[in-house]
Order: C-alpha cells, then structure tokens, then sequence
C-alpha cells in the first residue's frame, strides 16, 4: 500500500462551545460532522439510548461508553501508525484489545487498499461543516472515503445510518475543495470477539445518504443556531 501525495489535507484545531466540538480550518470555525449528527438526532434514537441506560443501570452504561470510546481511539491509533508505517505499541489492557482488533481490520480491510491520500484527514465544507476522516484511498480500484469502527457487537446494516451519513458528508467536503468524485463510503468495523464487518455505500444509495445528511445541516442551522440568535 502506498501513499499518493496528491491530496494535501489542511491542519485544524479542535474545540468546544456550549458543549458541541468545533473546528477551526483554513480559516473556517465550523461544527463538526458529528456534532450535527448527535443535536439533530432523532428523539427515538435518544428514547433508545435512555432505555439501555435504564436496563443495565447508570454507573455501568457509563462504564461501557467510556470502555469502548477509550478502545476505539487506541483502534485508530495502531491503524494510523500502520498505515504511516511507524511503530506504535500500547501494552495497558485496553490498547493489547485494540492491537488485536486493528489487526483483524488490516487483514481483511485493508488488504483491498491499494494506494491511498491521507489518514486522519481533516475534511471541510466552506461554511457548514468539518471533520475528520479516517482514510481516504483507492479501495478495490475506486476512491473511497474510509472510517474504522469498533462496535461491542455485530451491527446490522440498518442499525448505522449516521455511519453512512458521516461518510457522505466526508464525500461531499472532499468533493467540494479538491474536485473529486466520490462515489464511494467504507466501514470497516470490528468487535472485542474479532468478528469483522464490512459495510459499503455507493452510487445511488450514496447520493442518498450525501441528501440525508444535507437534511440534517439545514435541521442544524434552522433549529440550534439561529434559534439561539
């Protein structure tokens, strides 16, 4: 797998307002993807999440986030490094899980990849929006945008809409700043038993999810920010 410089993916810096992560880039103090993904989230999916938090109890929903946001980013970091080619280890118990899962995606993920434009790429649309992608490259011979993922459990493909619409908003930044046509969006998803999921949107079904998204901006914009003005 090697790198093609032809894509140079600007810096940022990250911060927060009233509870909600901004990105500053290239001059742009913009929300990031997942910031209007979680304010405009649908109130079933909130009723959702509350019925598991009372079903296993506070103190160990909270545990189990904090578990599985913790392995997630030692997940990208021993990716990151792999795809940089530099060594990484993390021997604490959560980042030995990790290096486990990271390796089942190299095996059956990234062995598709066959060149690629950045890791870690921050991504941004001029005036609604930013964030962070993780891998942008040539899978099975077409430019996809990539995110890794590391679930507690197998998920089914209708269960990850908001996955689908993070990738669609990453194809359309992408797009829009380096006149590209991605057609294509990848998860590549693990969970602590090792068991691999790979999940591909495109063509129609990713213009879908490119409108989908696009629907939530405008929810963003109309509800929260000039509601607050």
């Amino acid at each position: 797998m090697k790198k093609n410089e032809l894509y140079q993916y600007p810096s940022s810096t990250r911060s927060e307002f009233e509870g909600k992560r901004l990105y500053e880039v290239s001059g742009h103090r913009l929300p990031s993807v997942t910031t209007i993904l979680s304010t405009t989230k649908p109130k079933e999916t909130e009723e959702s999440l509350q019925r598991w938090r009372d079903k296993v109890g506070l103190q160990r929903s909270r545990e189990i986030v904090q578990r599985s946001a913790a392995r997630g980013t030692a997940l990208h970091k021993y990716l990151e490094m792999y795809i940089l080619e530099q060594g990484y280890r993390d021997l604490t118990d959560i980042g030995q899980e990790a290096e486990r899962m990271s390796k089942i995606i190299i095996d059956k993920g990234l062995k598709k990849v066959s060149e690629y434009y950045g890791t870690e790429c921050t991504l941004y649309y001029p005036g609604l929006y930013a964030g962070t992608t993780d891998f942008v490259c040539m899978h099975d011979g077409e430019m996809a945008v990539v995110d890794f993922k590391q679930t507690n459990k197998p998920k089914r493909r209708e269960w990850i809409d908001d996955y689908f619409m993070q990738l669609g908003a990453y194809g359309m930044a992408h797009d829009y700043v380096y006149k590209t046509t991605i057609k294509k969006g990848v998860i590549m998803m693990v969970n602590p038993d090792n068991y691999y999921q790979e999940f591909i949107v495109e063509g129609s079904e990713f213009r879908n999810y490119k409108h989908k998204f696009i629907k939530r901006v405008n929810e963003y914009y109309d509800d929260y920010v000039f509601s607050k003005d």
